[in-house]
């Protein structure tokens, strides 16, 4: 039989991708592998998607998605890796972060194959994420699959790949940047004596509103300055802000991030 997507790997970003590939795809058509059994039994129970080894799934799938962590990609390619070249009509993903597609022909042993990087972000789970990516040596047709296969995840946007690690240190981490946030919001809330389940809820509503506002008029310095009346209470909260380093302290935050992807490559 064979698939259109296997998934060799299923940690958090992986499992993530496959909640939203079986929105698009028929779950006959997608196949998962993982060393932990009860991650790849839930998927099968939950989504009804196929379990298959790493072997099988390079065998029969047409697209093969590599999950694992940057760390573990040598040793998951290893085994798999001349059936891999024996195949012509397979395309790998791969989204491991501060590896670039030369690296993962090195480790195939092969000067040349299709091969699709992607930086996703976890809320592709709920059909809102954003999906950087870049091809090499992929047709138009493979192309269109890959984004037909994965068109309930979100936003995608194809982009060179010298800056798809600076990219992704904003896209990618992004999330958990905005969850940081979103804690601290609701913890400045929870001091002065709103209930916390109150805060929590009032911090999620802010950002998600925030964001749409974003999307429709996109400038943020003038979406800024709307909200702010001169002696008012929020420009008394962004004056604290800057006082106490917030921009600073978030342009470090990405900054670090695409320096570990840099350390990654190494």
């Amino acid at each position: 039989m064979q698939y259109t997507l296997g998934f060799i790997g299923c940690g958090n970003m992986g499992g993530a991708l496959v909640a939203s590939a079986v929105k698009s795809l028929p779950a006959s058509e997608i196949a998962v592998c993982d060393y932990d059994q009860t991650k790849t039994e839930n998927y099968a129970k939950n989504y009804g998607v196929a379990v298959l080894s790493a072997e099988e799934i390079v065998k029969t799938c047409r697209f093969v998605v590599l999950g694992v962590k940057p760390q573990a990609l040598a040793q998951t390619l290893a085994p798999i890796a001349d059936f891999l070249r024996a195949r012509t009509d397979a395309v790998i993903i791969t989204m491991a972060a501060g590896t670039p597609i030369a690296n993962i022909r090195k480790l195939l042993n092969a000067e040349h194959f299709p091969i699709i990087r992607i930086m996703p972000n976890t809320p592709v789970a709920l059909g809102e994420g954003m999906i950087l990516y870049t091809l090499s040596e992929v047709d138009e047709r493979n192309e269109q699959d890959f984004l037909r296969a994965f068109s309930k995840a979100g936003q995608f946007d194809e982009i060179d790949e010298s800056i798809l690690d600076a990219a992704s240190a904003l896209s990618g981490c992004g999330p958990a940047f905005a969850y940081h946030f979103a804690q601290a919001l609701a913890k400045g809330a929870y001091e002065q004596g709103v209930p916390q389940d109150k805060a929590d809820f009032y911090a999620a509503q802010i950002l998600l509103g925030a964001a749409k506002m974003l999307m429709e008029y996109k400038n943020p310095a003038d979406l800024k300055t709307a909200v702010c009346s001169p002696g008012g209470t929020t420009l008394a909260g962004l004056k604290a802000m800057e006082e106490n380093g917030f921009s600073d302290a978030t342009v470090a935050g990405v900054t670090a991030a695409y320096h570990r992807a840099l350390e990654l490559q190494k």
